[in-house]
């Protein structure tokens, strides 16, 4: 009998898995509808019929007398404004947001630490790297301090509840806003392009920030690193927006 080869829906998948990986980036020309078949033991109907429905998801596009392309990630519009969140800005555009601990220490604050969180040089300090994702994408990545002698066991309540805004609510920090937030771009490290899915060459968008109780007290400061062909930012605040700093060197 003769082999009939994999069904459209698995061919999609497979296609569809290796975009979502990163194997397959933005702009990619795929190979010719032979090269495919053969590539994903497919016959052609099935293959096109596989295509087709990528298409109508959104992540490829034909250009004709071209080919097919992967297709872009939507370009994600996050507000920054005085009570500024991750969950509700992804949450307001349809897009599911997670994320990951990457490593948790403590360690004494370097100067630019220690001056965006109003304490002492060398003051313990709980630092947290993380990664984000927007509907399992990588969109940003970076590092969190926070003083830890104000909150002595941070760590613990991050790991019980995953929300930032709910561990301060812990803390008896109702409510808190956005004091100043600083952006620039350079270009990605070897390690940013490979944990954000980037083609090597490609700018990431840098944003430091400090958030700060309703008393004006810094409560945190972070430094992220944005996949810059995947977001745009929307400034909604009266806080100074600076847009000269270069150093991204936090510790």
């Amino acid at each position: 009998m003769r082999n009939q080869g994999h069904s459209w829906e698995e061919t999609r998948d497979r296609i569809s898995e290796e975009i979502t990986s990163g194997r397959l980036a933005a702009d990619t020309r795929l190979p010719s509808e032979p090269e495919l078949c053969v590539l994903y033991g497919v016959r052609r109907h099935s293959l096109r019929k596989a295509l087709a429905a990528l298409v109508s998801e959104g992540k490829l596009r034909v250009e004709h007398g071209r080919g097919t392309f992967v297709e872009r990630a939507p370009l994600l519009n996050y507000v920054i404004g005085t009570r500024t969140r991750w969950h509700e800005n992804l949450m307001s555009q349809g897009l599911t947001s997670s994320g990951e601990t990457l490593a948790e220490m403590k360690l004494p604050a370097s100067n630019r630490v220690a001056a965006a969180l109003g304490i002492d040089k060398d003051a313990p300090v709980f630092a947290r790297s993380w990664r984000g994702f927007a509907n399992d994408l990588p969109i940003s990545m970076g590092w969190a301090y926070h003083d830890a002698t104000r909150f002595p066991d941070l760590p613990e309540r991050r790991r019980d509840t995953p929300s930032i805004t709910q561990v301060y609510r812990s803390y008896g920090i109702l409510d808190y806003r956005r004091q100043r937030t600083t952006v620039f771009t350079r270009l990605a490290s070897e390690h940013e392009a490979s944990m954000l899915m980037l083609r090597p060459g490609q700018s990431v968008l840098v944003v430091q920030k400090i958030d700060a109780d309703l008393d004006g007290n810094p409560i945190g400061f972070s430094e992220a690193v944005w996949a810059g062909d995947r977001v745009q930012f929307t400034f909604e605040t009266d806080q100074p927006t600076v847009m000269t700093e270069r150093h991204s060197d936090v510790q």
